[in-house]
């Protein structure tokens, strides 16, 4: 390690929501810096004097870096004026982000806590797809293709599921079925439907571990073919063959977080949309 470099460094994250946004960015920042480890403290709903007062003994307690998103100015601006007497750097993580938008607008915010959060349409859209795809995992899916907008296919442990529950997240109704050699497909996912359906792969290598991993937890010692890399590569040339059959695309996860795959997979059916569009609007022209 650099000499002098600390090993690590505290993180303090003030929301008066959730804390969601400031995680996600704290996290995004702080990952460019993998010789220093973050100690993160979450102090979320903070919205009174009183919350406020106590996370800043907490902060005291522990120095290091403050980042926030606090709408009430009030409460910003001691907890501004506490990390100056501290000599602590304080961020308002989307400060910068407001003043690009009411520059480029030309007009002032109205400030709300925890807005990202409302139960308005998209909200309960969103609430709708999770309960969608928990019910449709691992195989069981829905008696009408066209009310998924998204079917996830792969050989096991491919992240199906995870990645089914993140793609929910964002408002799509996603099943997620398994692909098994000596099983056939159900004929109506060969038949037209709406649903965009995507296969997820991963090298034999990286499965054969993970399978074997997943077995131990299950305190299964059977392992057989389940974790055998020749089995694997020949289910894996299955899975791509099928999907070569019917233009199915084929995304590797293997160097892929569940995040990076279902962005793939958001691209892909987007991209697939507006080609569809636009093979529509030349058949008008």
């Amino acid at each position: 390690m650099t000499s002098g470099l600390p090993s690590f460094f505290h993180l303090h994250l003030v929301s008066d929501s959730t804390g969601e946004t400031l995680t996600t960015i704290a996290k995004a920042a702080s990952v460019q810096y993998a010789l220093v480890r973050p100690i993160e403290h979450v102090h979320p709903l903070v919205r009174t004097p009183r919350q406020l007062k106590r996370v800043l003994q907490e902060i005291e307690q522990a120095p290091g870096i403050v980042l926030y998103t606090i709408t009430n100015k009030e409460l910003s601006e001691e907890l501004e004026r506490r990390c100056t007497e501290l000599k602590m750097p304080c961020l308002a993580v989307l400060a910068p982000i407001m003043q690009v938008l009411e520059g480029y607008l030309g007009a002032p915010r109205t400030p709300t806590v925890a807005g990202q959060h409302v139960l308005d349409a998209d909200y309960f859209r969103r609430i709708d797809a999770l309960n969608f795809t928990m019910a449709h995992d691992d195989g069981h899916l829905p008696e009408d293709l066209n009310d998924a907008d998204i079917i996830v296919l792969g050989i096991s442990r491919t992240s199906k599921t995870p990645t089914s529950i993140y793609l929910a997240q964002r408002g799509y109704k996603t099943a997620n079925l398994p692909l098994v050699p000596t099983i056939p497909l159900p004929e109506k996912l060969t038949k037209p439907h709406r649903a965009f359906v995507v296969c997820l792969v991963a090298s034999p290598d990286r499965l054969a571990e993970v399978r074997r991993h997943r077995a131990m937890m299950l305190a299964d010692r059977n392992l057989g073919d389940y974790v055998d890399r020749d089995r694997i590569a020949a289910e894996l040339a299955y899975s791509r063959k099928i999907c070569a059959q019917n233009g199915w695309p084929v995304i590797d996860v293997t160097r892929r977080s569940v995040e990076e795959s279902a962005a793939q997979i958001l691209k892909l059916m987007h991209d697939r949309q507006a080609g569809m569009e636009e093979v529509h609007d030349a058949g008008e022209g």
